[in-house]
């Protein structure tokens, strides 16, 4: 889809809202496309005009049918093409003449299906861009208002009314999982404003959906699943947009695999991007990324009936004495916090629980409940004035209908006495256990939410958990360019790199750019022994590799030997390859090696990687990916998330390194990446990190630029 043509919310709405709708390749055989979307409109008694086109019959369940789109009268809000693909072009055309506002394009076979199709959806794109034509699909399941009682979709839609609540707004490439979250709410008797399907989004994309629904007033949380941003900072605008007015945006986002990133090329037509990339971009936005629908099930709800502001601390009171610890474990692998309870620091709760139950988080109640109900009030009352916990969890063993009329009522009857705004969450242990219905009706409208399990219930509140503690705060420092201009060449050597760095701040080691043996050697007698000798070549960025580094050089002669070496070493590597020259460059100080390079990318700007050198980058994968917004305190906080980032900190002894000198180094190349959009990566890697107060250092240096040849 072309960025730069987008349709307006006023034309969306002529989609989303429509007062009149026809039917192209309306149908009254049972099944087929055009039949449902009939009976769909019918169910939710959709009040507008309905016009059928088929020119194979007179009428249809009573509505006259029309021969052709040439017959309709002029401004139809929206069509559904339930027509062959071969049909489309031409009918779209049609509706163009007849100022038809939208158009939903069920067929399939376009860009995902090859050449043609790919020539076809583009010709499809121009259509709508020159007409002003707003088009969903084609690839898609098409849409429903519930707010409105529209049903523009073949797949049979209950007539389930948003009425006066608030709801989730879906957004989904893909028509099936859009379905499938449907289903998946509607069963947790959550609200849907809309569900859009925009399939393979030739001439609207979720972007344009998204902010439709920013400015809807019953819609409170986005759910989205997404296999492809096609407009990533434009995506990202809105996000922020959402979280400055707040709104939560939920977002399922396959593609972390190489086979997911495959498979999607034939799914939607999408091209996948970097995952990580669009992690981190995202997540700085507050958009709250899940690993699966179950997940996203689970974290639409507590956004959206829990309206979960923010979680701290949570409090678990349970039954079982097991329980706890395997409570504990869960929570702490998953990063959501539960503060610690004892006797001496909750009064009130100690002065509420039996003697023999001991005060902790989380809490056993025992059997005692059962014999005791108001227990439950009692230590509800205590936790939800404890200004330690955002969050409470009552993990409880159901059994059986008999047990669930025991706990249910004394639980239901607390939480409708006590009225709070904090987020309580009913979870059973026992998956499968028979719970009467009512009970978990009764909940959900006291806005408690209901789940099968806890262990889902903490992961939910763990993503919330991490939101709340992501730096916000924004450094808008300047951008950084560079004194001179770039080399016209794809691939910088080091000996360049440094050159155009230094200026910047970037500290390297002293060294020199040579092309004969002895203008190495006055070099290194410049410099100071021990010096390496490091083949420089545009064609050459991984110089190891051949052998094209020669370290710990003490004086002329092994100067003499090293050049000899290095030279030999790639004729055999790499036969053919002539050498800028070579760089002589006093050997570094040794330190904590880290990796620190720059991306820009093409789709989602730039963004700093920084982590671990050696083993741990190549195998560990102990790396963080930062936006380059981040203030220096916010880089520091990420550096120590690092998971060997306690040898930042000192370890056994060893002296604590000079974070916060990295930091600089790191923001420095967001200030410059910025400066310059040309520049694809850069790598400094080894970064040496020494001692508080010592700095960094970094011992190579590359430069990536795009576009060049």
């Amino acid at each position: 889809m072309n960025a730069a043509v987008r349709p307006d919310a006023q034309r969306i709405e002529r989609l989303l809202k429509p007062r009149s709708v026809a039917i192209v390749g309306a149908s009254s055989t049972p099944g087929a496309l055009g039949a449902s979307v009939i009976a769909n409109l019918d169910r939710m008694g959709f009040a507008g005009n309905v016009h059928l086109v088929n020119p194979n019959r007179q009428e249809i369940g009573g509505r006259r049918c029309l021969k052709s789109v040439d017959e309709l009268p002029l401004g139809v809000d929206a069509a559904v093409l339930a027509i062959p693909r071969a049909a489309v072009i031409e009918t779209i055309k049609a509706l163009v003449r007849r100022q038809v506002g939208a158009a939903i394009i069920f067929s399939a076979g376009f860009a995902e299906g090859g050449e043609q199709g790919l020539d076809e959806q583009r010709e499809i794109a121009r259509i709508a861009a020159n007409s002003g034509l707003v088009i969903e699909g084609p690839n898609c399941l098409g849409l429903v208002n519930y707010v409105d009682g529209i049903a523009l979709t073949f797949v049979e839609t209950p007539a389930i009314a948003l009425g006066a609540r608030r709801g989730v707004g879906i957004v989904s490439q893909s028509g099936a999982m859009a379905c499938v979250l449907n289903v998946m709410l509607t069963s947790r008797d959550l609200g849907i404003s809309y569900s859009i399907s925009t399939g393979n989004e030739a001439a609207s994309g979720v972007e344009d959906y998204v902010e439709y629904l920013l400015d809807d007033p019953k819609t409170q949380v986005i759910g989205m699943i997404v296999e492809q941003l096609r407009q990533p900072r434009r995506f990202l605008a809105l996000a922020r947009r959402a979280r400055d007015c707040g709104k939560r945006i939920v977002l399922l986002h396959p593609g972390r695999s190489s086979a997911a990133r495959e498979s999607a090329a034939t799914h939607t037509g999408a091209m996948a991007g970097d995952y990580g990339i669009m992690r981190t971009q995202v997540e700085r936005q507050s958009v709250l990324l899940v690993d699966n629908l179950e997940q996203l099930g689970d974290v639409l709800e507590l956004a959206s009936r829990c309206r979960v502001s923010r979680v701290g601390g949570t409090a678990v009171v349970t039954d079982s004495g097991a329980f706890k610890a395997l409570t504990l474990d869960l929570c702490e692998e998953i990063g959501l916090e539960l503060p610690a309870l004892s006797n001496a620091s909750a009064p009130p709760l100690r002065a509420v629980m039996p003697e023999f139950v001991p005060v902790s988080n989380p809490l056993d109640l025992t059997a005692q409940a059962l014999v005791d109900p108001d227990l439950y009030r009692r230590t509800l009352t205590a936790l939800l004035q404890d200004d330690r916990f955002d969050s409470i969890v009552l993990g409880i063993i159901q059994t059986d209908p008999t047990t669930s009329d025991l706990k249910f009522p004394p639980i239901i009857a607390a939480l409708k006495e006590l009225k709070t705004k904090k987020l309580v969450i009913v979870a059973g242990l026992d998956e499968g256990a028979v719970v009467p219905a009512a009970y978990i009706e009764q909940l959900r409208a006291l806005d408690v939410a209901y789940f099968p399990t806890a262990d889902r219930v903490y992961r939910a509140l763990a993503q919330f958990a991490a939101l709340a503690k992501r730096d916000l705060a924004v450094w808008d420092a300047s951008p950084l360019p560079l004194a001179d201009k770039l080399p016209r060449q794809a691939t910088i050597p080091e000996y360049r790199a440094k050159e155009l760095l230094a200026p910047l701040g970037f500290r390297f080691p002293a060294g020199r750019f040579v092309t004969t043996l002895e203008e190495a050697q006055r070099a290194a007698k410049t410099i100071g022994f021990p010096v390496a000798l490091k083949a420089q070549s545009a064609d050459l960025p991984h110089k190891s590799d051949a052998g094209g580094v020669v370290l710990d050089l003490r004086d002329a002669d092994s100067v003499a030997a090293g050049w000899k070496k290095l030279h030999a070493n790639i004729a055999h590597h790499r036969p053919g390859l002539v050498l800028d020259g070579v760089l002589v460059e006093k050997m570094g100080r040794r330190g904590v090696e880290l990796i620190v390079g720059a991306r820009n990318d093409p789709d989602w700007g730039p963004v700093i990687l920084a982590g671990f050198g050696g083993v741990q980058a190549e195998i560990l994968q102990d790396v963080r990916l930062l936006t380059p917004d981040l203030t220096l305190d916010g880089i520091v906080r990420e550096l120590h998330l690092l998971k060997s980032g306690v040898l930042l900190r000192g370890f056994r002894g060893s002296p604590e390194l000079d974070v916060r000198a990295v930091a600089e180094i790191i923001s420095r190349l967001g200030r410059l990446l910025r400066a310059e959009p040309s520049i694809r990566e850069i790598d400094l890697n080894p970064l040496m990190t020494y001692p508080l107060g010592e700095g960094a250092m970094a011992l190579d240096a590359l430069m990536l630029i795009e576009g060049e040849a």
